[in-house]
């Protein structure tokens, strides 16, 4: 009876895990850019008879759940039109690059906004880098174009003399799995991962891309995993009754 009501545990655990990844998918339906979460699960077997005198293969091994890693959808969001000419959406697997206290920070969230310095900022206010560094404009600068390799171009001046602010830049990652989520929307490298230019990628300007969780989905698995949590705390209800009847009848042997 104890390998049932372990078995049980390790998938309520495992259950309960889930259910926190797939709450934080429904939060961020809304977030631009945002990434949603998949849990990845694992067979544990153990085997239960460790005495000598078993014939060998007539272990009776136990099947345990186990919670083995959270991966990242990284799917494209649909793009949504917004023709703000700031807003940039990615086509491809680039993410843009933010300058944060911490060091480089990685985003799909190109809603950008120039701030009180002239500076191209995320909407929590980090620069956004070129590839010579952060992007400042002046005041005499209109109608910024972004072009779909990333480069900014403005009319600058009276005489409207087309120029070139910055190049976005644009990067994918050697083991994009490794990615860390750091709230805002951020990435950072994580263990044994490296940023590298992103060539292949296209940039659209005035859109934006959309989370890419799809909220009814991720309900449903959610109701699923509710009700699944409730059919094995009801087994393991059953199974403690059948532990605790068993002790009482053993109990009522005379001696």
């Amino acid at each position: 009876m104890e390998n049932t009501l372990l078995v049980g545990l390790s998938r309520q655990v495992t259950l309960e895990r889930q259910m926190d990844v797939i709450a934080n998918n429904v939060a961020n339906v809304n977030t631009n850019g945002f990434k949603a979460n998949r849990s990845m699960f694992q067979e544990y077997l153990m085997a239960t008879a460790r005495e000598d005198n078993f014939a060998a293969g007539s272990d009776r091994r136990i099947s345990h759940v186990m919670d083995r890693a959270t991966l990242h959808d990284l799917a494209q969001g649909s793009p949504d039109q917004t023709k703000n000419p700031l807003d940039v959406a990615i086509a491809g697997d680039g993410m843009f690059v933010v300058q944060t206290p911490a060091g480089e920070r990685y985003t799909r969230d190109g809603g950008f906004q120039i701030d009180n310095q002239g500076q191209l900022v995320n909407a929590s206010g980090h620069p956004v880098l070129g590839n010579n560094g952060p992007i400042r404009f002046q005041q005499t600068d209109k109608q910024i174009n972004i072009a779909q390799d990333g480069t900014i171009t403005v009319l600058e001046g009276t005489n409207r003399i087309d120029s070139i602010r910055a190049k976005l830049r644009i990067v994918n990652f050697t083991q994009p799995q490794r990615l860390r989520k750091e709230g805002s929307n951020l990435y950072s490298l994580g263990e044994g991962n490296a940023a590298q230019p992103d060539t292949k990628s296209v940039l659209h300007q005035g859109f934006i891309e959309r989370s890419n969780v799809n909220a009814i989905v991720e309900m449903s698995r959610m109701v699923e995993v509710n009700r699944m949590y409730s059919h094995i705390a009801s087994m393991l209800q059953q199974q403690h009754d059948l532990h605790r009847t068993a002790i009482d009848r053993l109990a009522e042997v005379p001696a």
